[in-house]
């Protein structure tokens, strides 16, 4: 990780942090960059809805998003806590926390994880959701990563928490909600996209993802379009990299 690129995602999350700005993709951007730029080999993310239970809302590759939801189907798991205390869970050998976390231990070990840490995505008392940083070798997050990680998560929280939605709880709530019905469609879209282009989850959504980017759309406004027809899935095909037209 070098300083400049550090500072070129801090500039690019605030970047993001506009009216009506895209709450998945922005949420999208900080699990890739956690990857990027800590010694992490996946991210997840998970947000509160509107009545507190959390949900999945963006992960960097296929095998955290099916954790992620191993941890909310199971109720087990380093999220689950961070989220409930507001304070860091870290566990650096995950093959010894069959008593912590039985189930979820033996899933991120079969997932190929080592070690984790969950991160409460919070400001002062309001706890809205909780980021989980896998790593595939056991052992703790250095306190330069941690650091980087912890101010990220900040910045993030801060981006949905914007002064407007602190006042008016409301806004908040109507906006955390908006952005878990658009990870419906999306995960909908994103089946649609793999059958139609031969292609796996991770490579339906780096064409979905690369549409709405290039033609400057939100990404429900892309898949709400491709559901109904308007948008043919060969029409995103432009956007995907050579490497993920391989098919599943």
């Amino acid at each position: 990780m070098t300083d400049d690129r550090l500072i070129d995602t801090f500039v690019e999350l605030a970047d993001t942090l506009i009216d009506d700005f895209d709450v998945i993709d922005f949420l999208h951007l900080l699990v890739d960059r956690c990857v990027e730029l800590l010694a992490v080999d996946a991210a997840g993310l998970l947000l509160a809805d509107q009545h507190g239970k959390l949900q999945l809302i963006a992960s960097s590759n296929e095998q955290a998003r099916l954790l992620e939801l191993f941890q909310l189907q199971n109720d087990d798991g380093p999220c689950l806590d961070a989220f409930a205390t507001g304070t860091r869970v870290s566990d650096p050998a995950l093959t010894r926390a069959s008593g912590r976390w039985p189930r979820f231990a033996t899933a991120a070990g079969d997932a190929g994880f080592a070690a984790v840490d969950a991160l409460p995505m919070r400001l002062r008392s309001e706890v809205i959701g909780a980021l989980n940083l896998f790593r595939a070798r056991p052992g703790e997050l250095t306190d330069n990563n941690l650091r980087t990680a912890q101010a990220l998560v900040h910045v993030a929280t801060i981006g949905l928490l914007q002064e407007r939605s602190i006042r008016h709880q409301e806004v908040l709530t109507e906006q955390l909600q908006g952005a878990l019905n658009s990870r419906v469609l999306i995960e909908q879209t994103k089946g649609l996209l793999a059958e139609r282009l031969g292609v796996d989850m991770e490579g339906a959504f780096a064409a979905l993802r690369g549409y709405a980017r290039n033609h400057n759309l939100k990404l429900r406004d892309v898949a709400e379009a491709v559901i109904a027809g308007r948008t043919g899935a060969d029409e995103l095909l432009g956007a995907l990299r050579p490497s993920s037209r391989s098919g599943r």
